[in-house]
C-alpha cells in the first residue's frame, strides 16, 4: 500500500526575501501544506477564516494593523482571490514597508475581474500540480488512471467518494459562491459533456446543444474551467508548409480523477478507448508538470492533419514527438511520427507505451516503456 509518507513534493516556492510570489493551483493539490512547510515562521492570513474574511473585506487597510503586531516580515495569504481589493493594500505594503508576500489561491478570475493588477508583475508565479511519478515511491499507474493524482484522492481507500465530494464542493464553493454563473444546472450538464469529450477536439456547438445554452455561453464555461485551474487547452501545432492541419484545440481536465467522477467510472479496462485516453492524459499531465517545475516553459502541442494523421504530443519546437499507446505490444505502425519527422525534422520520435523494455523500430523512432519515459523526463534527458 502506497502511503503519504512515501511522497516528497518537488515544487518549491524559491523566492529571495526581497521578492513576493503567487502560488496557484487547483483545490486540494496541497498548496497550504507546502507553504506551511516552507514558511513555518511567516504570518499567516487565512481567508477561509470567516471573521477575518469579513473584516478584511469591509476594511482592507486593517491588514496593516494586523501585520504591525507580528514579528515576521514574510506574510502568507491563503485563498487570496476571496478578497480582490486586498491586492492594493498588499501592493502598498510591499512598496512602502518591505514585506514579502506569498499569495496562494485556486483562481485569479476574481482578481482580474476586480481590476487587480496582480502586483504589476512584481511577484514571481508558481503553480502546484497534482502528484507526479517522481514524487511517489511505488507509483501505482492503475490507481492514478482511475482515481487521479490529487494527493487525498490517490491515497484514499475510498477515492470514489472523495472525488464525488470534490466535484460537489467545486460547484458549491467555486462556482455558486463566487457567482461565476447564474445557471448552475446548465453548468453541471456542461461539466458532464466536457468530461465525455475530455482529450478530444473542442466542439462548442455540440456542447451547447447538450447543455441547452448558447455557443457563447459554452465558451464562457470553458473559460471558467481554465480560470479556476480545473482544466486547460492543448493547442494544435500550426507550423506546416505542406499539409493542411487541424487547428482546433483539445481540452483536458487538470486531473484524470475528475473525469472518472463525472463519468461515474468505477473501473477502467485495458484495451478500451477509455483506458487509452486515460493513459494519454496521464502522460500529458507529467509533461505539463515537468514544463513548469523545470522552469523551461517549452510549448506542448499536438499535430493532426486534415487527412487524419496524428502525433499525440509535440514538446518544444519539434524537439520531441510523442505517440502514446496504452498497449504492451504497439507494433510498428508509425505513420504519424514518420510524416511529422519528414516535414519538421523532430530531434526525437518516441512511442510511449506499456511494453517491458525499450526498442528501436527505425533510425528515428524508439519505443519506450512509460516508466523509462517518466524517469528520463524528470532527469532532464527527454528535452
Amino acid at each position: 500500500m502506497v502511503t503519504k509518507e512515501l511522497v516528497k513534493r518537488i515544487q518549491k516556492v524559491d523566492v529571495p526575501p526581497d521578492r513576493s510570489a503567487f502560488l496557484w493551483g487547483p483545490r486540494k493539490t496541497g498548496k497550504t501544506t507546502l507553504l506551511r512547510q516552507q514558511f513555518p515562521n511567516a504570518c499567516w492570513i487565512d481567508l477561509l477564516d470567516y471573521d477575518l474574511f469579513i473584516s478584511l473585506s469591509q476594511r482592507p487597510s486593517s491588514l496593516r494593523q494586523i501585520l504591525e503586531a507580528q514579528p515576521s516580515k514574510t506574510v502568507v495569504v491563503d485563498e487570496v482571490q476571496k478578497v480582490p481589493h486586498l491586492m492594493d493594500e498588499i501592493h502598498w505594503l510591499i512598496e512602502n514597508k518591505g514585506y514579502q508576500f506569498v499569495l496562494c489561491g485556486s483562481s485569479a478570475r476574481k482578481l482580474r475581474r476586480g481590476d487587480s493588477r496582480l502586483l504589476g508583475g512584481r511577484a514571481w508565479r508558481f503553480e502546484l500540480y497534482p502528484l507526479v511519478t517522481k514524487e511517489v515511491k511505488g507509483f501505482d499507474l492503475e490507481k492514478a488512471l482511475l482515481a487521479g493524482l490529487i494527493p487525498s484522492h490517490y491515497f484514499s481507500p475510498n477515492s470514489e467518494m472523495e472525488l464525488r465530494g470534490y466535484v460537489q464542493d467545486y460547484l458549491k464553493e467555486e462556482i455558486q459562491a463566487e457567482a461565476l454563473t447564474r445557471n448552475l444546472p446548465a453548468f453541471s450538464k456542461f461539466l458532464q459533456s466536457a468530461s465525455i469529450t475530455n482529450g478530444m477536439l473542442l466542439n462548442y456547438s455540440n456542447a451547447a446543444r447538450d447543455a441547452g445554452v448558447s455557443v457563447k455561453t459554452i465558451r464562457e464555461y470553458y473559460q471558467i474551467l481554465e480560470d479556476t485551474l480545473i482544466g486547460r487547452q492543448l493547442p494544435p501545432w500550426r507550423k506546416s508548409k505542406k499539409r493542411r492541419l487541424i487547428e482546433t484545440a483539445k481540452f483536458f481536465f487538470f486531473d484524470r480523477g475528475i473525469v472518472s467522477s463525472l463519468l461515474e467510472q468505477r473501473s477502467l479496462t485495458q484495451g478500451t478507448g477509455e483506458y487509452g485516453r486515460a493513459f494519454e492524459h496521464f502522460i500529458l499531465q507529467e509533461c505539463w508538470a515537468y514544463r513548469h517545475y523545470s522552469r523551461l516553459e517549452f510549448p506542448i502541442t499536438f499535430w493532426r492533419t486534415a487527412s487524419g494523421a496524428e502525433v499525440d504530443l509535440i514538446l518544444g519546437e519539434a524537439d520531441v514527438a510523442l505517440e502514446v499507446k496504452a498497449s504492451a505490444n504497439v507494433g510498428d505502425r508509425t505513420k504519424g511520427l514518420h510524416l511529422f519527422h519528414e516535414e519538421n525534422k523532430s530531434r526525437k520520435s518516441l512511442i510511449i507505451c506499456k511494453e517491458p523494455r525499450p526498442r528501436k523500430i527505425s533510425p528515428q523512432i524508439t519505443v519506450l516503456p512509460w516508466k523509462d519515459f517518466c524517469g528520463m523526463l524528470w532527469a532532464g534527458e527527454i528535452l
